[in-house]
């Protein structure tokens, strides 16, 4: 191969040399005005020409330098006539030169000169010029000739409106030199497909495909012909050229071809002609891509009705779907091996056409799925990556089209293309469609349509364990954190159908597992809340039983989703959730409710929180609801609060018995609650955290020699004042003035270490004292017999 690539190069350096010196000499005659050396030299230039040795990238450099040579041999014709030399004799004289292939380019040069003086009639010298170019049969060599032909009338051709339009010439004579030359032409460049053996095709198609732009131009050339209308491309332009290209029975000339007739001629007259366009889809050959053609067409009839409202009319009046959407049918009909990449291409590519010039046609976009599903099938799932990436696109197209879910979910067959994508892909396009809800802040109103939804995200919110293995934890929780908000978005004023609705979530996060669940739960469980806080809103609903959205019902369907959630287990979380049951239960004054939630929650409690920092966090969390809590009577109350003092005091660490159990003190005072205001129980409480401080000290003294920190002895303190100022009896002034005297001397010890928190936190507590007193007053009177 590079011995040849080396041969080509001396070959075309010993063409370019010949070719430069022969033009040396033909400048050197017309700079002397000598016709008959300038002829003489010129042809021997030419004759390079006849070369077979070189590829068409080679040929194409050797003739590009005659070119530019020829320009120059044209100017000296052109003077030569302006110096009384006869055009026509000059025409006869070039038909001497010995050779035919040097003699038919001075010929078209001659020939230009010829037209432009306007002596002959246009069309009789193109037609003289392109007959006579059959005398090469050779196809490179052919190719190039007409190729220049074609450049050096392009702008001679009898044009509407043009110099040398006239009586004799029309546009017809123009469009008849143009169809003619691209079929002579097309003729030579698929024969060079069958020259030489067998084992250089691959060489052949690929030099085949360098030369195509030659044969193309003629298309553009005559697209840019300003008497080419609609009626004339119709009847004639058309039809010729589609002649040509079926006949030709070559993939390649069949391929490229037909493309060019997409991209060089207008989008109206492609509209109006598209039965006669499309009837010839199903005559080419089959390892023609019609898929891309077809395609490219349809984009550009989609462009086209995008441009402009007024033109719709037109593709409703042609009946542009239903002739597209046959020939889509003829064609993969026609080609049974078409790969699947390609069947899915051509109905993406026309639902894109029916979203633009159909937007209200939900029928004809649920076809073309329906379509694309009856292609499918027994196909399985879909395997490599490009098939996937369509039907993604095709799936993604009436999302991105009506900004609206609730359309997506009236078409039949969008779940049935779906099924065809492997799980992954799924799941990418579950993602798609909840990123359009959530750009397009739809609302999904009725369990019909979240049914719909979810089956179509189950990706999403199904739990395939070999799936989870290879997903990133970052990628996993971004998708179920789309999912959760997705359940936030779904809401119905009606609170039957709402109630529907969340039952119908709940069926399928259900069988999320343990992955999925925590983050699916809580938003459906906000999202119920919300309902019962409407129905509260509503009294008349409230009160009739036979309504299924009551809060009693609703929070019996929330104690099952808990329940699902603390058997993951996480258990934290199902006990923060039993608790905001259990505060919306006591706002619903449903006190058998929230007892049966606190009751969940410390069951919890007991059985599956074991981690000491959790059940620190636990304990307070209960503290703080059922200290919030108005529902219960006084019995429940007891139960409740006696449990939670019990497990404050049975806390790991004796730290956070501390705490827990100072904090238990408010359960038995509250402000807004003349029932629950027990001083004695309060006192109880305190003196209990004292003990166990007291406790945390001694351990302190014994194991490290020192007293440790006084925090938790100014943290009650504060816990004592926090009372006395609210005037339980039962916290004295000496209660008070022994707790700060104890301080005291724990910080003066001769074993206390410095804590500067602790000592902050002394001297605000004395400093908070002092201000109370200066305030004077009720209060500052309280305060006044503090000594500090």
């Amino acid at each position: 191969m590079h011995a040849v690539t080396e041969d080509e190069e001396k070959w075309l350096a010993a063409g370019i040399t010949g070719l430069q010196q022969n033009a040396f000499y033909m400048h050197r005659a017309l700079d002397s005005n000598n016709l008959k050396d300038a002829l003489k030299y010129s042809a021997q230039m030419l004759s390079e020409l006849r070369t077979s040795r070189l590829s068409p990238q080679k040929y194409y450099e050797l003739y590009m330098r005659a070119f530019d040579e020829l320009r120059k041999l044209e100017m000296f014709f052109r003077e030569e006539t302006k110096r009384g030399c006869s055009v026509v004799e000059l025409y006869e004289l070039v038909q001497h030169a010995g050779n035919i292939l040097p003699r038919l380019y001075l010929l078209c040069t001659v020939g230009s000169v010829y037209i432009k003086s306007k002596e002959a009639p246009a069309k009789d010298i193109l037609k003289d010029l392109v007959e006579m170019s059959r005398g090469i049969q050779h196809p490179l060599r052919g190719l190039f000739l007409r190729s220049y032909l074609s450049q050096v009338s392009r702008d001679k051709l009898p044009d509407l409106g043009s110099e040398y339009e006239g009586d004799a010439d029309t546009v017809s004579d123009a469009v008849e030199f143009v169809l003619q030359n691209f079929t002579e032409m097309n003729k030579l460049w698929v024969r060079m497909q069958h020259q030489g053996p067998a084992r250089e095709k691959e060489k052949r198609e690929k030099e085949r495909s360098e030369l195509r732009d030659l044969v193309g131009k003629n298309l553009h050339v005559l697209s840019q012909i300003e008497g080419v209308d609609l009626d004339m491309y119709r009847e004639t332009v058309l039809p010729r050229i589609l002649e040509q290209v079926v006949n030709c029975k070559d993939e390649i000339a069949q391929g490229y071809l037909m493309d060019c007739i997409i991209q060089v001629f207008p989008d109206e007259y492609h509209l109006q002609t598209l039965e006669t366009l499309l009837g010839a889809f199903p005559q080419l050959q089959p390892s023609v891509d019609i898929k891309m053609v077809l395609s490219r067409l349809m984009e550009r009839l989609s462009n086209y009705a995008a441009s402009s409202a007024d033109v719709l009319p037109e593709f409703f009046q042609v009946e542009a779907f239903a002739k597209l959407s046959s020939a889509i049918s003829k064609v993969i009909e026609a080609q049974d091996d078409m790969p699947v990449f390609g069947v899915v291409t051509l109905y993406s590519s026309l639902l894109t056409f029916t979203l633009q010039v159909h937007p209200d046609r939900l029928d004809y976009v649920d076809q073309i799925l329906g379509a694309c599903v009856k292609k499918l099938s027994g196909k399985g799932k879909l395997e490599d990556n490009k098939s996937r990436k369509q039907i993604v696109a095709l799936l993604s197209a009436p999302l991105e089209k009506y900004n609206d879910i609730d359309t997506a979910l009236k078409l039949s067959n969008y779940p049935n293309v779906m099924e065809y994508l492997d799980d992954g892909t799924k799941k990418e396009m579950a993602s798609v469609i909840i990123q359009s809800i959530m750009k397009n802040k739809s609302l999904i109103s009725t369990s019909e349509k979240v049914e719909a939804l979810f089956e179509l995200i189950k990706g999403l919110i199904k739990d395939l364990e070999e799936n989870l293995l290879e997903l990133d934890e970052e990628d996993f929780h971004e998708e179920q954190n789309s999912v959760a908000r997705l359940i936030q978005m779904l809401h119905n004023d009606d609170p039957e159908e709402m109630l529907k609705i969340i039952t119908t979530v709940k069926k399928h996060i259900l069988t999320g597992g343990a992955k999925r669940l925590p983050f699916t739960v809580p938003p459906l469980i906000f999202n119920s809340l919300k309902l019962i806080r409407r129905l509260q809103n509503q009294e008349e609903t409230v009160a009739d039983e036979d309504a299924s959205a009551t809060p009693r019902k609703i929070f019996q369907l929330l104690n099952q989703i808990i329940e699902a959630l603390s058997s993951v287990p996480k258990p934290e979380l199902a006990l923060r959730l039993y608790l905001q049951c259990a505060e919306a239960a006591d706002d619903c004054d449903l006190e058998p409710v929230a007892y049966e939630f606190f009751t969940q929650a410390y069951l919890l409690y007991e059985e599956e929180i074991s981690d000491s920092k959790s059940q620190v966090t636990a304990m307070h969390l209960i503290i703080g609801t059922l200290q919030r809590m108005h529902v219960f009577g006084v019995e429940n109350r007891d139960t409740l609060t006696h449990k939670a003092t019990g497990y404050s005091a049975k806390l790991l660490k004796k730290p956070d018995q501390c705490r827990a159990v100072y904090a238990c003190s408010h359960l038995f005072w509250v402000d807004d609650q003349d029932s629950i205001k027990d001083g004695e129980r309060v006192l109880l409480c305190l003196k209990r955290a004292l003990r166990i401080a007291n406790a945390v000290q001694q351990m302190a003294n014994a194991t490290r020699g020192s007293s440790g920190s006084v925090l938790l002895f100014i943290e009650i303190l504060n816990k004592y004042l926090y009372f006395f100022e609210k005037g339980v009896t039962q916290i004295t002034v000496a209660s008070v003035q022994s707790l700060i005297e104890l301080i005291t001397n724990e910080m003066q010890g001769e074993n206390s270490t410095s804590d500067p928190t602790a000592d902050a936190f002394f001297a605000s507590t004395l400093r908070f004292i002092q201000f109370q007193k200066d305030k004077g007053g009720a209060v500052g009177e309280r305060y006044e017999a503090i000594k500090l």
